[in-house]
């Protein structure tokens, strides 16, 4: 039965990414197949760059909160924030996080610095059970919009088979809620979003 799963998916990036749109869309496509779904957000001070965090939780859990530790599925829609959530995942958590850089307020504003993008990212290798990281933000410029990072994200995040449900339920989800002038450009860095995942599970990580 779908509702024997249990699925914690925590998402974090910055305003204006789309963050919570992908969280909606995923939940939807996880009712749509069945599924209980539990969607909670947290908005930040989203208008200024600040950090966007949401989380969808799947099966008949208790709370849609997900503590340090339970994250089962990280997407990270940019990968400071990513690396600052590292402590919501587990030693099997899969992590698909966009590698392009987006500067978070902290930063902007000199509160704090940007570290090595190569630096965070080999921690989190070395810390999660799968991390697919992709330039999101060159994808969706090659769809056709900066706006498309989610879904560049989405698509890669279907092509690993971790979400219990069929592909076909997630892209009829985005096909509904895009509108129709957006509707090509969105499909095109979905599907650039999968390929570019596709093409780096090919290789093993080596821990």
């Amino acid at each position: 039965m779908p509702n024997d799963i249990k699925l914690r998916i925590f998402c974090t990036g910055v305003g204006g990414q789309g963050t919570l749109l992908a969280t909606r869309l995923l939940g939807e496509a996880a009712m749509a197949a069945g599924f209980m779904a539990q969607v909670s957000e947290t908005h930040g001070m989203a208008q200024r760059g600040g950090v966007v965090e949401s989380t969808l939780v799947l099966g008949a859990l208790s709370s849609p909160i997900i503590s340090l530790g339970e994250a089962d599925i990280l997407i990270g829609f940019e990968v400071l924030e990513t690396f600052r959530s590292l402590n919501r995942c587990h030693a099997n958590t899969l992590v698909v996080t966009n590698i392009g850089v987006n500067v978070p307020y902290t930063v902007a504003t000199g509160q704090t610095t940007y570290p090595p993008v190569a630096e965070m990212l080999k921690i989190l290798q070395d810390s999660v059970g799968r991390l697919i990281g992709l330039n999101a933000n060159d994808l969706a410029l090659q769809a056709g919009s900066a706006l498309a990072v989610n879904m560049v994200l989405l698509g890669a995040l279907l092509s690993t088979g971790r979400l219990p449900f069929e592909p076909e339920t997630l892209v009829k989800v985005v096909q509904t809620h895009t509108p129709s002038k957006h509707l090509t450009t969105n499909l095109q860095a979905f599907n650039l979003g999968r390929e570019a995942a596709m093409a780096l599970m090919v290789a093993p990580i080596h821990k």
